[in-house]
């Protein structure tokens, strides 16, 4: 009785990835955002009503799955403000405060304090000067041990100041590879998503050799996003739960291989949402999963 008592009681605490999303933290668009869509280097101009009407429509899902939602309102006139995974990673001693190692975005960690305050996630570290790191090039693999992509966006320094800062987690970095190079984001997390604990979706071509040895030693099964889908997100899920998943719309052959998996599916409509090729993932900060 204690003992649900007290997870009853717990306000943050997100080092897994696919256990029973709690609470989630995600940023409205706001129309002040729309003119650094350019400069951001967004795929096209979204538009104001739908963007938010689709924004609006995926915190709708989320609350039907049982999710709490936090609003923050952080950094006005940034649109990758949106993208909420990124800026931030919430341990089970409190929020990480992150440093994104494409410019236009290092204000987000601190904008996003208040909102993690008021939702009683206290602030445990801080990346700094010349350590840089995302949270899309982040996977936790179970509680104790978390995957870290070095890219474009996470350098060598970023993943020491993490595994400082989480001293009892295993911090394991794999290189990414180049593909179209640095002027376009290529996270970790553009790769693979976790669905279980012996289950995920990935892009196996991209793949670093030693993360899918790893993968092969713990378990876990890949499904394979087909090639025509990775373009489109295919890989970009989150889970809801065990085996269940929330994607993009319009990847359907990767849809029909997570059901042969077993996998339950929703999914929800994010043209605009996605021009800056941001998925469910992205839009979404866990704050409590279990």
């Amino acid at each position: 009785m204690l003992g649900r008592m007290t997870e009853l009681m717990r306000e943050y605490g997100s080092q897994h990835m696919t256990a029973t999303l709690r609470r989630v933290l995600v940023r409205p668009p706001q129309a002040v955002d729309l003119p650094s869509w350019r400069d951001l280097g967004w795929r096209g101009e979204p538009d104001p009503v739908r963007l938010a009407a689709e924004h609006e429509a995926l915190c709708a899902l989320l609350e039907e799955a049982g999710a709490e939602i936090v609003l923050a309102d952080a950094t006005p006139g940034n649109l990758d403000a949106i993208y909420t995974f990124d800026p931030v990673l919430v341990t089970d001693e409190g929020a990480l405060l992150l440093r994104p190692g494409k410019p236009q975005r290092r204000d987000e960690p601190d904008g996003l304090v208040p909102a993690l305050e008021g939702a009683g996630v206290p602030t445990h570290a801080r990346l700094s000067g010349r350590e840089y790191a995302e949270g899309g090039d982040t996977l936790w693999l179970d509680p104790q041990t978390l995957l870290v992509g070095r890219s474009y966006r996470t350098n060598e320094a970023g993943i020491e100041a993490l595994s400082r800062a989480l001293p009892d987690v295993d911090v394991i970095a794999f290189d990414l590879p180049h593909l179209r190079g640095p002027a376009e984001v290529l996270h970790l997390l553009s790769l693979i998503s976790p669905l279980a604990d012996d289950l995920a979706v990935a892009y196996p071509p991209l793949l670093p050799t030693r993360l899918v040895e790893l993968l092969q030693a713990r378990g876990i099964s890949i499904v394979e996003v087909p090639d025509e889908e990775f373009e489109t997100m295919g890989t970009n899920v989150l889970a809801l739960a065990p085996r269940v998943a929330l994607a993009l719309a319009g990847n359907d052959e990767t849809r029909r291989r997570l059901e042969r998996a077993g996998v339950e599916v929703l999914v929800y409509d994010g043209p605009e949402l996605s021009k800056g090729d941001g998925g469910p993932t992205c839009l979404t900060r866990p704050l409590l999963r279990g």
